[in-house]
């Protein structure tokens, strides 16, 4: 769709409400969280999308970006019980997951030598008995390795466990793994924040304002993070605007977060599997809203494992200007849930192919947004045959 069009099919819209909001959108201007609940309950999909897709190519054109990284999930064995969760195993039944030794870890990153990817990813279960020092060192040995490695790390779950167990603060806890070298964060745990959500779903892991604080000081150290959203069970419209709402705020503060990702809830093996997912159009409709209220985020992604390929290629018209990476086949937090994507796996010609087929244009980049490559005009047959991007 042409911007004029997309100008055209927002401007046209009988409802006097959401041609005001999405004159408000154009000329650049803050939306409340009452027109994000309104642009919920009456956007239809086509709307929201040629607004969102305006926005999305006001800020980044048809550039659509992804990285070449790996990812190293320490353990599934977790002190919590997250009603959603189809990962984890408890301390009593940890026969039943794994438990990965720094030499295992560090043997993985080993794997990957001489191989183009730029980011490591690491998240997992809180286990009692992988603390601070034991992660700090993981760190300290994998820069030693291959100090060009940027190192994602920790979901804010994980560090306020680590540091209360280790009695420190916050801002202790953070300086501490990133002089121990843990470059960024990543978004996960973040679920729903508002406590009548929370309290159901997640009742026994760091609360919305502990989450917020991490990130803040993890902000306030140098350090960029992400932020997710899971959605799709429980929450209503108002519980999903306030969880943007005080992600934007703190962005407001800080400026820190590159990437908002909403996660789709998958209902497979986990205690709320009575609870129906998400359509496609819902999909869409929360990505498009994403994208319109989160005016100070930089990048929206659709995470391809958790959605699917043929999804996140749709995604791309709603407002999503990233598919995160290769992952190469290396986590299982959303295989386990049943995503369709039970070996989440692409060569950088696949991730290539993907957002060609739908007309946009391929950038590699770090986790900072830097562009490494543009991919816009090189032959796929040529990629193919290429060691270097299979």
């Amino acid at each position: 769709m042409s911007a004029n069009l997309q100008v055209e099919t927002i401007i046209r819209t009988t409802d006097k409400e959401l041609r005001r909001i999405g004159e408000k959108i154009l000329a650049e201007e803050r939306i409340t969280p009452e027109e994000g609940i309104l642009l919920f309950e009456k956007g239809t999909l086509s709307y929201l999308g040629a607004l969102a897709n305006h926005v999305r190519e006001r800020r980044h054109g048809n550039k659509t970006y992804f990285n070449r990284n790996f990812h190293i999930e320490p353990t599934n064995v977790c002190v919590f019980t997250c009603q959603f969760c189809s990962y984890s195993r408890l301390y009593a039944h940890r026969d039943e997951g794994w438990e990965l030794s720094q030499e295992q870890m560090l043997n993985i990153v080993k794997s990957y030598d001489g191989k183009p990817v730029t980011e490591i990813h690491i998240v997992g279960g809180v286990h009692p008995k992988m603390n601070l020092e034991f992660f700090a060192e993981l760190l300290r040995k994998i820069k030693a390795h291959r100090p060009d490695l940027h190192i994602k790390g920790f979901t804010a779950v994980e560090l306020d466990y680590m540091f209360r167990k280790a009695k420190l603060t916050v801002e202790e806890g953070i300086k501490k793994l990133h002089e121990a070298g843990l470059d960024s964060m990543p978004g996960g745990g973040a679920e729903i924040f508002h406590p009548d959500v929370r309290k159901v779903i997640s009742a026994d892991k760091v609360d919305a304002e502990g989450w917020l604080k991490i990130h803040e000081a993890a902000h306030r150290e140098g350090m960029h993070s992400n932020a997710t959203m899971l959605y799709g069970h429980i929450e209503n419209y108002a519980h999903r605007i306030d969880h943007m709402q005080r992600l934007r705020e703190l962005q407001d503060r800080t400026g820190g977060f590159n990437t908002f990702i909403p996660l789709k809830f998958r209902n497979k093996d986990n205690d709320m599997s009575h609870v129906p997912e998400s359509s496609i159009v819902e999909d869409m409709k929360l990505y498009a809203v994403a994208r319109l209220y989160m005016d100070n985020f930089p990048h929206l992604k659709a995470y391809w494992p958790m959605l699917g390929r043929q999804s996140a290629q749709l995604a791309l018209s709603f407002g999503v200007n990233d598919l995160d990476g290769t992952i190469d086949d290396s986590t299982k937090i959303y295989s386990m849930a049943g995503s369709e994507e039970q070996h989440p796996s692409l060569s950088t010609t696949e991730l290539v192919a993907l957002i060609k087929q739908v007309k946009r244009e391929p950038v590699e980049r770090d986790t900072l947004y830097n562009e490494i490559k543009n991919y816009k005009d090189m032959d796929l047959t040529l990629m193919a045959s290429s060691p270097l991007y299979n």
